[in-house]
């Protein structure tokens, strides 16, 4: 008999947020594996771009419930004068080029009075729905998707109030999560925020990391996660890489996808592309998602803005076009324990990749290992690239094994231990 899985995930499509691509695919492929996964998601979730085509990857009989949030970002809008109807861009939000008084007071609050982050006002009503759920389901295990980690503080009440087994999946470190490294967060905050950390993980069943440097870290700050913890890479789906359209061009593009961040900027290496371009090689930068108003200085100030091309956010497959359409592709990890999640889809293409991030020893060991292309530091100039780039030649073979069908197998087995 199947086990079934209450899977919570505050982004799931049609948000075309990147974080929804992990619980989507492991919905798809768990049944294969024996396990029904049901989905507690929110109801109103307005700060991300829209992708309906995901919605054509989800199973019609697949049960799907939805409950309200109270969301801050009106407030931070009106701090800030942006419209109500303007989107909310992560990185412009937290970008410390804004000096205005407003702005900063708004990280400020964002930092300091949402505990562990400002999604927390989803708590109650999932609960609630998860509650109602249970009496109807009767769920055998909880998968929580972090950030934003206040699900898993729900997915801790339900385990408690149940009885049944919760496996935290952390995309991402939870107290000092990247993006608080230039923010003032109190002391009294920092001390409610580890506090929480350290009460969910203590009492998860099973907890998932997706890098192994954060798995070893988290080891190191709590003894007890070693032992009830294991590294489920975020990887790529093999099926998404089928039909893609491959067009001719007439220029070399050097691709970004994702956001970028001010803390991402590798300012030596718009230097060296202008270099390039000067020698008469011809290439245009394109980027795919937010890019920050850092970085566009930093371009703009390369003088690479008439070579470079803002594309914003693109539907899914799109993007994957882009991207097997690219001669190269950039990759900016945010810290040693960061793994991005665009470099499996990225090894997958089989193009080279040029990678940045300071001391990030567990991106090199890909990348190398598949040999895919090279990492450099951020304050790197990374012309070696350019002079070596026709020595990469990815192994696909050992790209494959971040295939999510094989993840969601692994996934499947740790239920079923869980829940015997």
């Amino acid at each position: 008999m199947a086990k079934k899985v209450l899977l919570i995930t505050y982004f799931f499509p049609p948000s075309g947020k990147a974080t929804v691509h992990f619980p989507l695919q492991m919905i798809k492929y768990l049944p294969g594996f024996g396990c029904e996964p049901i989905v507690l998601t929110v109801e109103n979730e307005i700060t991300s771009m829209r992708d309906e085509s995901l919605l054509e990857q989800i199973d019609p009989a697949l049960k799907i419930y939805k409950s309200k949030s109270f969301e801050p970002f009106d407030l931070y809008k009106k701090l800030t004068g942006k419209n109500k109807h303007d989107k909310y861009i992560e990185s412009e939000a937290i970008s410390l080029n804004n000096e205005s008084l407003t702005h900063r007071l708004s990280i400020w609050i964002r930092m300091n009075l949402f505990i562990p982050d400002a999604r927390i006002g989803w708590y109650f009503s999932a609960v609630k729905k998860a509650e109602q759920i249970y009496k109807k389901e009767k769920f055998d295990s909880i998968i929580t998707i972090g950030p934003p980690h206040s699900t898993h503080l729900i997915g801790m009440k339900l385990s408690k109030t149940f009885n049944v087994p919760h496996i935290p999946v952390l995309i991402d470190p939870w107290v000092d999560i990247i993006y608080y490294q230039n923010f003032k967060r109190s002391k009294t905050t920092l001390m409610i925020d580890n506090h929480l950390e350290k009460k969910v993980l203590e009492h998860a069943s099973q907890i998932i990391f997706v890098t192994e440097t954060t798995r070893a870290d988290y080891s190191t700050k709590y003894s007890f996660v070693k032992n009830k913890s294991e590294v489920l890479y975020w990887g790529y789906n093999e099926d998404d890489f089928s039909n893609l359209i491959y067009r001719e061009k007439k220029e070399e593009v050097l691709l970004h996808a994702g956001n970028i961040f001010d803390f991402q900027n590798p300012g030596n290496f718009w230097a060296s592309i202008k270099r390039q371009i000067d020698g008469g090689r011809k290439l245009k930068l394109k980027f795919i998602g937010t890019v920050s108003p850092v970085i566009k200085k930093a371009i703009a100030d390369a003088g690479l803005e008439p070579r470079t091309e803002y594309l914003g956010f693109l539907k899914y497959k799109e993007m994957l076009t882009e991207l097997v359409n690219a001669d190269y592709l950039l990759v900016c990890a945010t810290e040693p324990r960061h793994v991005p999640g665009k470099l499996f889809e990225y090894l997958r293409s089989g193009k080279p990749i040029i990678a940045f991030g300071n001391e990030n020893n567990e991106v090199k060991q890909i990348i190398e290992k598949a040999n895919a292309g090279m990492m450099f530091n951020y304050s790197e100039s990374a012309e070696e690239f350019f002079n070596k780039k026709n020595d990469f030649r990815t192994d696909i073979d050992f790209v494959k094994t971040f295939d999510r069908k094989k993840t969601a197998e692994r996934l499947t087995e740790t239920v079923k231990n869980l829940s015997k």
